[in-house]
């Protein structure tokens, strides 16, 4: 199945009423949850308990959130980390995601089966003409203590494959970079590529990958010098994201890297989840119009110097 919804596409007012009611109720049902004594975790219902109002009689929608203040990322660095699991999930498996660690204590996210839920409403967007069910994949990305690889590996054994990962550390290579240590740098990212061309070549019958905008180069160029392609390699469907996926990356992928793969741009964070991007390519000028996975998320473009100001 492909999302039907391109960047020229523009909602009826019926289309948003209905899209404005189900945010809404699910804004509530996740207030009233995290704030029941009942299934709340330690930190929400201390917070409640400041506040000196109980939030489930207060916020009716989005537009109350505000009622609750801005949330404080600072508050993810450190633990104790149970502070943060509900009691309605008590007894769960609880997975402890991080951000990049790269300015001190990392950012840590617990999560027990979130990741899972936001792979499998994204698989949906994905054509089974280029990710076909029951294909391997590889996950060219980061590992280590990120939400990525598990939710890579999940997406592909959600549509009936099997997930092969390399081992990247980011943080090794941002410390590379800052120390200006290029030479290491350039060997490090041979290392990874390296791994992702053993795996391609290993027989695994991979026909779907995940990677970041960079890497997704290096391998072409690899592969290039190896007198093969992507394509050739046998991938036959791709999804990337990154800061670096920009309209002008995207066109040069298409017509210089993919020699006909299938690629989807996406967005995502270890806070927010993924967002897809609707189909990009010749046809709107490669621009990319990303889509969050609304109601479990919401994007709105804020003042920056006044987030509860809309622009």
């Amino acid at each position: 199945m492909q999302a039907s919804q391109s960047s020229s596409d523009t909602a009826t007012p019926a289309q948003l009423q209905t899209a404005r009611t189900a945010l809404d109720a699910w804004v509530r049902e996740v207030v009233s949850w995290h704030f029941d004594p009942a299934t709340g975790s330690p930190f929400w219902l201390d917070y409640a308990q400041k506040l000196g109002w109980d939030p489930r009689e207060k916020v009716a929608g989005l537009a109350d959130l505000h009622l609750l203040g801005l949330f404080e990322d600072e508050w993810l660095r450190g633990g104790p980390v149970q502070r943060w699991v509900p009691k309605g999930m008590a007894g769960k498996p609880v997975f402890v995601f991080e951000t990049g660690g790269t300015t001190g204590t990392p950012k840590t996210r617990i999560n027990c089966e979130d990741f899972r839920i936001d792979y499998e409403v994204f698989s949906t967007t994905l054509p089974d003409e280029h990710f076909p069910k029951g294909s391997n994949w590889l996950m060219l990305g980061p590992s280590g203590p990120r939400r990525l690889r598990l939710a890579v590996e999940h997406l592909a054994q959600h549509r009936g494959g099997i997930s092969f990962c390399v081992d990247l550390d980011p943080r090794w290579v941002i410390k590379l970079i800052k120390k200006g240590w290029s030479e290491h740098l350039q060997a490090y990212k041979d290392h990874v590529i390296d791994q992702a061309v053993t795996i391609l070549q290993a027989n695994h019958d991979i026909k779907c990958m995940f990677t970041t905008p960079k890497l997704l180069e290096s391998l072409a160029l690899r592969l290039e010098s190896m007198g093969t392609t992507i394509r050739k390699a046998g991938i036959t469907g791709i999804f990337s994201g990154g800061t670096e996926f920009t309209p002008q990356w995207n066109r040069f992928a298409q017509e210089e890297l993919l020699d006909g793969a299938y690629m989807t741009p996406t967005y995502g964070n270890t806070l927010m989840g993924l967002a897809a991007s609707a189909p990009s390519g010749p046809h709107n000028n490669y621009t990319i119009a990303y889509y969050a996975p609304q109601p479990r998320a919401v994007v709105e473009v804020v003042d920056f110097d006044d987030p509860q100001k809309l622009v």
